[in-house]
């Protein structure tokens, strides 16, 4: 099945001929790299304006760290995130809403959000909002409640795995009523799986794109870069080390299929702008 040629979100529709960036924006205190904790709304406002000069496609804007901890009550997520998006709606950029809240999100899509991007694996309450309000939705695979530390397990074909998992999931979107136009599908780097298990679906990525539905890659910095780097995951390098590690899995996850990338820094941006020309040059006319 070829590529999905476009997103749909609340306002607008994604053209992914050329693959688009979506900058990180973290009103958080404990994200984790330090480089991107914006802290405060106001840090978070001028963080995410300076990646929309620098030329990124959309911004991604969340409130409460991927990282394992304990529950942020939705007040408290939500007076975070809200004036943050309310400040970069003036860049004109599409924003997502960072979060697994369907509280949260439905409070940021009526702020300006138009895409909810969820790490947690697509729940009920969830996939009705997104079809409430025909938003954007990012489906990422997780085998567990997000923030919570588990083993990785043994899939076998991971690649596989992860196209029964999705298409299952993308069967229950529809049921709930969500259109399949409205959903991206991210696998989760890092989430539920080992750095192995990461590489082999970045190598092999483009399989994904039989589901139908655009591929969103959030890679940026990742641990499973710091584990490749250093040669081991007990030795990982810290996230400020892992820069051109990230610039390097771009341009591969780009040349392997990657229609939206989730990063930190212009360099990635770059390694994805030059991907993205170098594989268009070698498609077929």
């Amino acid at each position: 099945m070829p590529r999905a040629a476009a997103w749909r979100l609340s306002d607008r529709t994604l053209d992914l001929s050329a693959p688009l960036a979506a900058g990180i924006v973290n009103v958080t205190a404990d994200s984790m790299w330090a480089g991107a904790r914006s802290g405060t709304p106001e840090r978070a406002v001028e963080d995410g304006r300076a990646l929309a000069a620098a030329g990124f496609d959309m911004l991604d804007v969340g409130a409460v760290a991927a990282r394992s901890g304990p529950p942020v009550p939705a007040a408290d997520e939500a007076a975070a995130l809200l004036p943050a998006l309310t400040g970069l709606a003036a860049t004109g950029l599409p924003l997502s809403a960072d979060t697994t809240s369907p509280e949260v999100a439905r409070a940021a899509l009526e702020t300006g959000a138009v895409a909810v991007n969820d790490i947690g694996g697509g729940e009920e309450e969830m996939l009705a909002l997104v079809a409430e309000t025909g938003c954007g939705y990012v489906l990422m695979h997780v085998e567990g409640p997000p923030r919570e530390q588990r083993p990785a397990r043994d899939y076998g074909d991971v690649v596989a795995y992860l196209g029964e998992w999705f298409a299952e999931r993308l069967e229950a979107a529809g049921a709930a009523g969500v259109d399949p136009e409205q959903i991206a599908i991210d696998p989760g780097l890092d989430f539920d799986l080992t750095v192995e298990q990461d590489l082999e679906i970045l190598r092999r990525l483009g399989e994904l794109h039989a589901l139908g539905r655009p591929l969103y890659v959030s890679l940026s910095r990742k641990d499973f870069l710091g584990a490749v780097l250093a040669g081991s995951w007990e030795e990982r390098v810290g996230a400020e080390e892992r820069q051109w590690g990230t610039v390097a899995a771009a341009s591969l996850a780009v040349a392997a299929g990657a229609q939206l990338l989730r990063l930190h820094d212009r360099s990635a941006l770059q390694a994805v702008r030059v991907a993205g020309r170098i594989a268009a040059a070698g498609s077929p006319a």
